[in-house]
């Protein structure tokens, strides 16, 4: 998101007409007293906009948004139907209906004019000046101007029983009318029967818990379903019943409705409601602010809660919801507030909201789009938001950005971050860098491309976008055609020819073969698969090749190393075998799965990948694939696994529901070239002999894991083989439970040869000395690392553990999530508090006394938890004593130090205060001059009377060494010691590599103490950390 631009329709007026003719010719145009906007809504195609004032309803245009036409109520009009309420827009954008305050309609025909332009700018240019191809298409733009839009008065609908809510849809308008609470349909056009209306009333709707009036209505035509919103706060899932003419209109039944939101108290009564059809979700804003989101599992009433969306603050700070709506890709949801807005992943993971805006300044700015919402409607296929805000005449438009998953769901598109925007792509670049540069906040990692301004003004919006595995091209397509980028020379391709581009239209996805684009287009009500070489231009000469298939393609993507997945709406899976050559690339079919009757809604399925086993991926024949594959699809938000096995009859298909609620999911077997460049860089798998390795941890380690998000967490089957031996029909094993790692912001890829999940989180920048407020993505990870070692220790598997320890071992901060792994275990079972035989403490410790920093990993645990988990800890560990002896004999100085608090807490002074002695000689003979000004202020902690200090100064003879020395201990003097009283827990609750800013292991450690002060030895704080850095 960027920063808010504002779009205003004021008219200009003259004086009255009843001045006379003299002031008249003198009068000079005066602006009108701008009146707020009252409606916003926008086409089913996100072309055109309407909005209404109390008097006046404009229609725009949404890229770029200009008003295209206006038409004024006269002062009569508004005396007999009362003033404008709501606003009302077909479909088609080809009517729009005004609902006035008494209860009519008022209808208006819109005409778009491909002929008429308007804003036409005639611009002088010099002929001694060349134009630059922008330059160029800039001004033909503008010469070009808009498509004229003539908006006229159609006709006027009365409804005596009042207007409580309506829906305008393609044939006819939907009325629910106040007295008596009814439903009437009004056709655009009367039937051939001539009628125009049919009424069916509440209380003859058995389905409605009682006769109530109707508060508000939503339509989705993907999913062919409305919702209602009653007074008494139920909502209810309607559909419409196909009309009978033999019927009378008293008995007919015109709707079928199931309730599935009952309020228990007032503040869950419906308020406003929001279909999704991409994941079937139906969204009810609560009174108070909650929103309670259902799955639609089908058309008869089997709608249960999926989960619940707390505001992003308290009630009084948010006020009432005033609308709800889905982003056109299903991917984001955004609340509309009296106060401001809200906005959250398809499952309920937050994103950006405006509650974090300071409020005086966004005052004195004017930018109320941050302090108040009354509508909201999304163009430009998702990549805007309009809003518009409470008793104000200024209309509030927002830029998106959003991921290229959302456009094209493939396994690049997963590893690979890209965003797009409106007129921009945005390629993560870190994957490629250092690892100290890709975690770094201030670093730039963003490669910034500009979509070929040609390609945009005949296409816009871009509906799909995909990047190859390598990060080297990247592919767009538009409404019509398709251009492709290379990062490497930073070049665009596209059609030369307009009439080519538009011959056909990307549908069904895209994805990359090497240098080789395949794009499944429809063109000529014939539907292909063709091939674009990034060598060769764009033309119908340099056309690889062109595979034919029977119906249109619903998604595709490349699996293994050169198998491509078509699935298709006959319920076909076909596999293809991409044959390349030096003297051509093509498509060669091996074998096809029908699914008739396995997968009803072939429009539902969202992506398909398959499984192989690994005898087959090694030796098999590839038109075998088909038969021992396991499928996975994504219907939904469900991910479905299909696998194969043979009866008396033949082979057979068994399907079954894996996970819930998934946004996304990575296979990392289809990440081969990734895969294999991360297997060359790692070691051998290490062969101790202290236990046996299986196939799997020595050879693949994670590279077999399924990974998903579910707006939750990332979750991870570190081994698909076991889930598809778990899910088999031919066993009644449980599903194994996926490893969980929990984020804070919303997790884009899984980069697994860094053992990070990396996400996006929107931070809202408002300056004094900016006058505008935006929001910017900054990247976030977070280590996974930790939760799959405590998976393998937990099922007893060390050696598991430890070859994945090893596989990261060149990890900068390997030590760091060794460290958090401790502290998860170490705060579960402080809290728990279970039995040792069951504790998995003594597991943990153990697996972490074989690692050299085993020592620095306890006391940096120490150090960021509280006192009372400590005993915890040392139960399992050796003494103190023992692990600072050995600290001292590895010459691990500042470690040592950090045992002084631990032997303080358990000992007493003299044991203590002699062991910062013998420290403090050892510093003092390897010069650790910084160390020794540490120990110096913990022993006045330890002694206020200054006599242990004078004391082991005396002893190592450095007392007259240097004043300046001497000053630096009398200023440790004034410091006292810490009460262990601050939760250090908090650091660690998610194991993050914050802020994506830790290069070092000693920035992972300086962070993830962040405000934490070191510890002296009676219990108080210290301004400063004593050993926050390692030594030898």
């Amino acid at each position: 998101m960027g920063a808010a631009r504002i779009y205003s329709a004021n008219r200009r007026r003259r004086k009255d007409e009843s001045d006379d003719d003299d002031e008249r010719e003198g009068a000079t145009a005066e602006e009108e007293k701008p009146t707020p906007i009252l409606g916003l809504v926008t086409s089913r195609s996100g072309h055109l906009i309407a909005t209404i004032t109390a008097s006046t309803i404009t229609i725009w245009q949404a890229s770029p948004i200009v008003v295209l036409a206006a038409a004024t109520r006269s002062a009569s009009s508004l005396g007999n139907y009362g003033p404008n309420v709501a606003v009302l827009l077909r479909p088609d954008a080809s009517i729009a209906a005004v609902q006035t305050l008494n209860g009519f309609l008022v209808t208006y025909s819109i005409t778009l004019d491909p002929a008429a332009r308007v804003y036409q700018q005639i611009r002088e240019v010099s002929n001694q000046r060349r134009l630059s191809e922008n330059d160029r298409i800039a001004l033909e733009q503008d010469r070009a101007g808009f498509r004229e839009v003539s908006i006229k008065f159609r006709m006027v609908i009365r409804v005596d029983a009042g207007i409580a809510a309506a829906l305008a849809l393609d044939n006819e308008v939907i009325v629910a009318t106040k007295k008596p609470p009814a439903v009437q349909c009004i056709r655009w056009t009367p039937d051939n029967a001539g009628r125009q209306t049919s009424t069916e009333l509440t209380g003859r709707m058995l389905w409605m818990h009682k006769s109530s009036g109707i508060l508000a209505m939503v339509y989705d035509r993907a999913m062919s379903l409305a919702v209602w919103i009653t007074l008494d706060g139920r909502a209810y899932a309607v559909q419409k019943l196909q009309e009978n003419v033999n019927e009378s209109e008293g008995t007919q039944r015109l709707f079928r409705g199931y309730g599935f939101h009952d309020p228990t108290n007032e503040a869950s009564h419906a308020m406003r409601a929001a279909i999704n059809a991409r994941f079937s979700l139906l969204a009810i804003g609560c009174a108070e602010g909650e929103i309670h989101v259902y799955t639609a599992r089908d058309y008869v009433g089997s709608i249960p809660m999926s989960h619940k969306l707390l505001p992003p603050a308290s009630f009084s700070t948010t006020g009432r919801i005033t609308c709800l709506s889905f982003s056109p890709d299903g991917y984001c949801l955004v609340a509309g507030y009296e106060h401001g807005w809200a906005m959250w992943s398809a499952y309920g993971k937050p994103g950006a909201s405006s509650f974090g805006a300071d409020a005086r300044l966004s005052e004195v700015n004017n930018e109320h789009w941050l302090m108040s919402v009354s509508n909201l409607s999304w163009i430009n296929a998702g990549f805007g938001l309009l809003l518009t805000c409470v008793d104000e005449s200024r209309l509030w438009a927002v830029e998106m950005t959003k991921s290229s998953v959302t456009t094209c769901f493939s396994s690049a598109n997963i590893s690979r971050m890209l965003l797009l925007s409106s007129t921009n792509l945005m390629i993560y670049r870190g994957f490629d860098l250092p690892i100290d540069i890709t975690i770094s906040a201030e670093a730039p990692l963003w490669q910034h491309v500009a979509i070929p301004e040609g390609y945009l003004i005949n296409q816009r919006p871009i509906r799909s976008a995909v990047i190859s595995l390598d990060g080297r091209y990247v592919a767009i397509a538009g409404k019509r055609g398709l251009a492709h980028y290379s990062i490497t020379s930073g070049r665009w391709k596209t059609f030369d020819s307009l009439e080519l581009e538009n011959s056909f239209v990307v549908r069904g996805g895209m994805c990359w073969y090497q240098h080789v684009l395949i794009a499944a287009v429809e063109s000529d009500n014939s539907y292909e698969l063709r091939m674009y070489s990034r060598e060769l231009g764009l033309d119908a000469t340099t056309l690889l090749y062109v595979e034919q298939l029977p119906t249109a393609i619903v998604t595709m993507s490349m699996t293994g190393q050169d198998s491509l997945l078509v699935y298709t709406f006959e319920n076909v899976l076909y596999h293809y075998i991409v044959s390349a050559s030096n003297a051509d690339v093509k498509l060669v079919q091996v074998g096809q799965l029908a699914l008739n009757g396995i997968v009803r809604a072939p429009a539902r399925v969202r992506a398909v990948t398959w499984i192989l086993p690994e005898f087959q991926l090694r030796d098999g024949d590839p038109s075998q694939d088909v038969a021992h594959a396991s499928v996975l699809f994504l219907v939904d938000a469900k991910l479905a696994l299909l696998q194969s096995s043979t009866n008396e009859n033949g082979l057979k298909y068994d399907m079954r529901v894996v996970a819930n609620n998934v946004e996304y999911f990575d296979l990392m077997r289809d990440q081969g070239i990734l895969n294999s460049s991360l297997a060359q860089s790692l070691p051998e798998s290490p062969s101790d002999g202290s236990a046996p390795l299986s196939g799997l941890h020595a050879d693949r380690g994670l590279r077999d894991s399924l990974w998903y998000f579910d707006g939750e967490g990332v979750r991870c089957w570190m081994d698909v083989e076991d889930l598809l031996n778990s899910a088999s029909t031919d066993n009644d094993r449980e599903l194994p439970q996926p490893v969980t790692t929990a984020t804070d912001f919303y997790p884009t890829s899984i980069v697994l040869e860094r053992g990070l999940v990396l996400g996006l989180d929107a931070e809202m920048i408002q300056r004094r000395d900016v006058h505008f407020a935006y929001f910017r993505h900054t990247i976030r990870t977070q280590l996974f690392i930790p939760h799959i070692l405590r998976r393998h220790l937990s099922q007893y598997d060390p050696a598991a553990a430890s070859v994945l320890a090893l596989r990261y071992q060149k990890l900068p901060y390997l030590s760091h999530a060794l460290e958090v792994l401790l502290h998860m275990v170490l705060d579960d079972e402080v809290d728990a508090n279970p039995d040792r035989e069951d504790s998995l403490m003594p597991h943990v410790v153990s697996f972490l006394s074989t690692f050299p920093d085993f020592l620095d990993v306890v006391v940096q645990c120490t150090r960021k938890t509280e006192v009372r988990s400590w005993r915890t800890l040392f139960a399992y560990l050796p003494s103190p004593q023992q692990l600072f002896e050995e600290s001292m004999e590895k010459n691990l100085l500042k470690t040592a130090g950090g045992y002084l608090l631990v032997l303080h807490t358990f000992q007493e002074l003299e044991v203590s205060s002699e062991q910062c002695m013998r420290l403090l000689e050892r510093a003092t003979d390897v010069g650790d001059w910084d160390l020794c000004k540490e120990l110096a202020r913990f022993l006045m902690a330890l002694d206020e009377s200054g006599d242990t200090l004078r004391k082991a100064v005396s002893r190592l003879n450095i007392g007259r060494s240097s004043e300046g020395d001497g000053s630096v201990v009398q200023d440790s003097v004034q410091l006292t010691t810490p009460r262990f009283v601050k939760d250090h827990r908090e650091p660690y609750a998610n194991g993050r590599v914050s802020g994506s800013s830790i290069p070092t292991p000693a920035r992972i450690e300086a962070q993830m103490a962040g405000d934490d002060m070191a510890l002296s030895p009676n219990g108080t704080t210290v301004s400063e950390d004593y050993f926050s850095s390692r030594s030898g």
